[in-house]
C-alpha cells in the first residue's frame, strides 16, 4: 500500500431509516455466514479442560461470539484462529457478580486483587477490545463496580496500577456513541485524575509512578521502589486530560473542558521536552521523580506517547527501532527493551521481569500507537509493511504446544511462554488483539463525528482478499471487504464499505476511505 494515501471524500449521505445512534439493527452480516467459522470454537472447546467457567462457560461460548462479536476472514489461518480464540478466551474472564458483570485479569484468584478478583492494571485494555461487542453490558457494568463498587464508591485498589480509563471510554463512545453513559462518569474520572494529581505529579508538573504500579515490574529503568518520572503515566494522564475535555465538551461544559485542555497541553509539552532524550532519540524514563538524568535505556514505554496521538512527526526517529533487530525487533516480536543493552534479559527468568522479554500488555500498547501515526501520513522511520510484520508476529507468538495459547509473557528468541505450564498464566487478559485488527490491520478508525474512516494497513499485495463483518458501529452494522479481481466474495472488485448490507462507498485499491453518513 502507497503510505502517499490518496483521501477520497465521498459525501453519501445514508438515509437509514430511522436507527438511533445507539440502537441494534436487527440484520446480521451481511457478506460472512457465522456458522463457517463454528469450528474455531468448537476445536477450542475440545482443546482444553474447563477447569473454571464463569459466567459463560464454553458450552455456550459460540451462541455468545455469534451474538456478540464482529466475524472476520482472511486467507491467513493463523491470523483468523487467534481473532477468533482471543474473543473466545476474553468471554471466559466475563464474571456474573452480585453487582453485575465483572472483567477479571486471571482466572485464578490472585492475593493482591480486589473483590471480585478484579486487578485495574489492563482495564484499558478491557475497554479498548470490549467495545466492539454488541451487548456492552459487560462492560458497563465493569465500570460501574470499578468506580462505584465500593459501597457507591471506587473500589479499594483501582488506583493500584496507573491508568488509561477516561481515553478508553471516551473512545469507546466513538464506537457506540452511548452519550448518557460517558456523560454519566465524568465526575467519577474527574475526581480519579485529581487523585492521581494529588499522588503522583510532581512540582515540575510531570508524573511519577514505579514500575510495579505501571504492571511492569523489574525493567530496566528503574524498580519496584523507586519513583521515577516514566512515559507511561505521563502518557496515560495525556490521553485521560483529553478525553475528560472531550467529554466536558460533550456536556456542554466550557469551563471543565478548557481546564481539560489546558491540563493536556501543559502534558504534552513536559512529555516532549523533559522526557524526550535527544541522544537516543527516544521517550525515556527520567530518574528521581523527573528531577535526575534520563534512565540511558529505549523500553517499549517510549512508544505510548503514540497510543494517544501526542507527538508530532518531529519525534519519528523513535520507530526506527521497531524494525532494528538491535532495537525491539526479536524472531518472536517486539521486546519490552532494547536488545542491544548490556542489562538486557538480565533479571533471572520467569518472575515478571521487564527487561526485555515479549509482553502482549506492550506489544498491543506499541502496535495501537505505531497505527495511530501510521494514520497520520507517510513516516521515513515506518515501511508501509512494518505494522503487518509486528503484527503477524504477535500472532504467531500466540501458540503453546501447537495450540493457540495467551499468557503472561514469552522469550524474544525461541517464543517459549515463560510461565510455562504455570496454571495462573493461561489465558492471561493483559492485552488487546482484536481490536489492532479492526482498527489497524482492516483499519475502521473510530470517531465521534458523522464520517465512516477505513484504511486498511494491509500492504495491497500481501492479501487478495480479506472481509470485516458484523462490526456494530454507531448503530449501525458495518461490512469491510477488499477483493482483488471480484471473484472471493462475489461483490464487485477492490475495497468496499456496506452500512446495513448496502454499499456506502469502495475504491479499486486498498486506501483511506472516508464516507460522510447521517443515520435518521
Amino acid at each position: 500500500m502507497n503510505m502517499q494515501i490518496k483521501v477520497r471524500v465521498l459525501g453519501l449521505l445514508l438515509l437509514l431509516g430511522g436507527i438511533s445512534a445507539c440502537s441494534r439493527k436487527a440484520a446480521g452480516p451481511a457478506v460472512l455466514k457465522a456458522d463457517n467459522f463454528r469450528h474455531h470454537v468448537e476445536h477450542f472447546n475440545r482443546m482444553e479442560d474447563e477447569n473454571k467457567a464463569n459466567a459463560i462457560p464454553n458450552a455456550e461460548s459460540w451462541a455468545w461470539m455469534k451474538a456478540n462479536i464482529p466475524l472476520f476472514d482472511c486467507p491467513q489461518d493463523n491470523f483468523q484462529e487467534i481473532y477468533y480464540y482471543r474473543w473466545w478466551t476474553f468471554r471466559k474472564h466475563i464474571n456474573q457478580t452480585p453487582q453485575g458483570f465483572a472483567i477479571t485479569e486471571f482466572l485464578v484468584n490472585r492475593n493482591y486483587a480486589d473483590k471480585y478478583n478484579l486487578i485495574s492494571c489492563a482495564l484499558g485494555h478491557h475497554i479498548y477490545e470490549g467495545r466492539w461487542l454488541h451487548d456492552q453490558r459487560y462492560l458497563n457494568d465493569n465500570v460501574h463496580i470499578w468506580y462505584r463498587g465500593n459501597e457507591g464508591g471506587r473500589m479499594k485498589k483501582l488506583l493500584n496500577f496507573s491508568s488509561w480509563t477516561a481515553d478508553a471510554l471516551y473512545n469507546r463512545y466513538k464506537v457506540n456513541q452511548d452519550k448518557a453513559f460517558l456523560l454519566d462518569m465524568l465526575p467519577d474520572l474527574t475526581s480519579e485524575y485529581k487523585a492521581w494529581e494529588k499522588d503522583r505529579r510532581t512540582e515540575s508538573g510531570l508524573f511519577w509512578q514505579a514500575d510495579v504500579k505501571d504492571g511492569m515490574e523489574e525493567s530496566l529503568s528503574g524498580g519496584r521502589r523507586e519513583q521515577n518520572a516514566r512515559p507511561t503515566i505521563n502518557s496515560y494522564m495525556y490521553g485521560n486530560a483529553t478525553a475528560l475535555s472531550a467529554i466536558a465538551g460533550l456536556k456542554g461544559d466550557n469551563a471543565l473542558a478548557s481546564l481539560y485542555k489546558s491540563k493536556a497541553d501543559t502534558l504534552r509539552n513536559l512529555i516532549e521536552t523533559k522526557l524526550w532524550n535527544s541522544d537516543s532519540s527516544f521517550f525515556e524514563t527520567v530518574k528521581k521523580r523527573g528531577a535526575g538524568p534520563f534512565a540511558g535505556v529505549r523500553e517499549a514505554i517510549g512508544f505510548i506517547p503514540w497510543y494517544f496521538n501526542l507527538p508530532d512527526e518531529k519525534y519519528d526517529a523513535a520507530w526506527k527501532q521497531v524494525a532494528d533487530p538491535h532495537g525491539f525487533n526479536a524472531p518472536f516480536g517486539l521486546t519490552t527493551a532494547e536488545r542491544r543493552h548490556p542489562a538486557f534479559r538480565t533479571h533471572g527468568c520467569c518472575q515478571c521481569e521487564w527487561d526485555g522479554a515479549v509482553w502482549p500488555f506492550a506489544t498491543s500498547q506499541t502496535l495501537t500507537g505505531m497505527a495511530n501515526r501510521m494514520n497520520l501520513g507517510a513516516s521515513k522511520a515506518l515501511a508501509d509493511t512494518t505494522y503487518f510484520g509486528a503484527l503477524e508476529k504477535y500472532v504467531e507468538s500466540q501458540y503453546y504446544r501447537g495450540k493457540p495459547y495467551i499468557g503472561e509473557y514469552l522469550d524474544e528468541k525461541t517464543g517459549y511462554w515463560l510461565k510455562g505450564d504455570q496454571e495462573r498464566s493461561r489465558y492471561y487478559n493483559h492485552s488487546t488483539f482484536n481490536d489492532l485488527i479492526i482498527t489497524g490491520l482492516v483499519g475502521l478508525r473510530p470517531r465521534a463525528d458523522d464520517t465512516i474512516e477505513v484504511n486498511p494497513l494491509i500492504p495491497e499485495a500481501q492479501w487478495d482478499w480479506f472481509c470485516l463483518d458484523n462490526v456494530l458501529y454507531h448503530g449501525q452494522l458495518l461490512t469491510i471487504l477488499w477483493d482483488k479481481d471480484g471473484s472471493h466474495y462475489k461483490k464487485g472488485k477492490g475495497l468496499q464499505v456496506f452500512v446495513n448490507g448496502k454499499k456506502a462507498g469502495g475504491s479499486a485499491d486498498i486506501e483511506r476511505i472516508l464516507i460522510n453518513h447521517k443515520p435518521l
